[in-house]
């Protein structure tokens, strides 16, 4: 397993091993004692699956409690992938991240507490997976607006597939106007 830095604090790129031939291939796409001596979260409490239609647009999502950290990877098809930094007192506040994510390459990225999360589908459909160290809550849930000209994602849109996003995405707020994360005695708590 190789680890690479993304650039934004605390985002990973994460290459599995993969071992193939004519057959197919086998990777470890999650290892206990790997991810601790990377300094990774090993306890996870839930799992999800989604599959996305070419040109859906998912997020840019964190929850304000229940903060959760993920671990996201591709299954099939491709997506790219963005992190946001929304905790107001780091030097990458507001600053982003974006890798493609695919079956092909087999990357995962790790997205800690304090970022919020959105990925494009590229491929006619994808198959996203991902843990998450805390439970879904939706009465915790926040929207970042996808397309906020402050944060500046550059989102490889195709003009003849224009985003397509749940209502909730659509009604995203901008950074500016955004619950975040304040840091006090060494913790990231809400600033609504």
């Amino acid at each position: 397993m190789q680890i690479i830095d993304s650039g934004l604090d605390g985002v990973l790129i994460i290459e599995p091993a993969v071992f193939g031939d004519e057959r197919g291939f086998f990777l470890e796409s999650f290892n206990r004692r790997a991810f601790e001596r990377a300094g990774l979260p090993t306890t996870f409490v839930q799992d999800n699956h989604s599959r996305s239609a070419r040109g859906v647009l998912r997020g840019l999502h964190y929850q304000l409690q229940n903060t959760q950290g993920k671990l996201v990877r591709v299954t099939d098809g491709a997506v790219y992938d963005v992190a946001v930094d929304v905790r107001r007192d780091s030097a990458s506040f507001g600053s982003w991240v974006g890798v493609e994510l695919s079956a092909a390459n087999k990357r995962q990225l790790w997205v800690p507490p304090g970022f919020a999360h959105g990925f494009l589908t590229l491929s006619e459909s994808a198959d996203f997976q991902y843990k998450c160290t805390d439970y879904y809550s939706p009465e915790h849930e926040r929207s970042l607006l996808w397309n906020d000209s402050a944060i500046g994602i550059e989102w490889p849109l195709e003009p003849w597939y224009p985003p397509q996003l749940a209502a909730k995405d659509a009604a995203g707020v901008p950074l500016s106007e955004a619950d975040v994360f304040e840091r006090t005695l060494e913790r990231w708590s809400c600033a609504a």
